[in-house]
């Protein structure tokens, strides 16, 4: 059952670990404290931290996250600093490449030696969103939210974080600016 303080949209898990972040004029902080990342952890089902220093280490990491969503929102590319930071913690992780079929062809994959860290599984999302040629990140469009999504759309059109959330509310305005006023009649 998902935690209902907690938001994710599931396109990615490094955007939903920085849509927790205090963005004008977006949600409120979701992580507060130790307590909140601990429980973050396992409402997407990543290893728990065990020390007191990883809240700090992930806050400071969703910083830069947060940065790097801005950039890449804007168009702009990541820079060598933070490609170096997610090479860090992607490397961390230890494992190997096995081969294994997949849809009737066979492809190399990274089997990992032990489950990875929070931080690590988050890089390693970064990653798949950065090496994916298909994937756009965005911003959601609806004035009121301002949450980051991966538009992996066939024409990457995509404006709202979820249909749910901001998209039918977006319809519903569109369509009640579009219709003409009712005249008032006189009385």
């Amino acid at each position: 059952m998902a935690d209902p303080d907690f938001l994710l949209l599931g396109d990615a898990l490094w955007l939903d670990f920085v849509n927790t972040a205090a963005t004008a004029p977006g949600p409120s902080e979701a992580l507060p404290d130790p307590g909140a990342w601990l429980r973050w952890t396992k409402a997407v089902r990543v290893e728990s931290p065990t020390s007191a220093q990883a809240y700090d280490d992930a806050l400071r990491f969703r910083t830069r996250l947060l940065a790097l969503a801005r950039s890449l929102d804007q168009g702009q590319a990541p820079s060598p600093s933070m490609i170096e930071t997610i090479n860090v913690r992607v490397a961390a992780l230890e494992g190997r490449q096995q081969l294994v079929r997949i849809s009737g062809n066979w492809r190399m994959r990274f089997a990992p030696g032990r489950p990875p860290t929070a931080l690590e599984a988050i890089a390693g999302s970064v990653a798949e969103t950065l090496s994916n040629p298909l994937a756009v990140v965005r911003r959601c469009t609806n004035p009121e939210c301002g949450l980051y999504f991966v538009d992996e759309s066939p024409t990457q059109s995509r404006r709202w974080c979820s249909r749910s959330r901001c998209g039918l509310r977006g319809g519903f305005e569109r369509r009640r600016r579009s219709r003409p006023t009712p005249l008032v009649g006189e009385g």
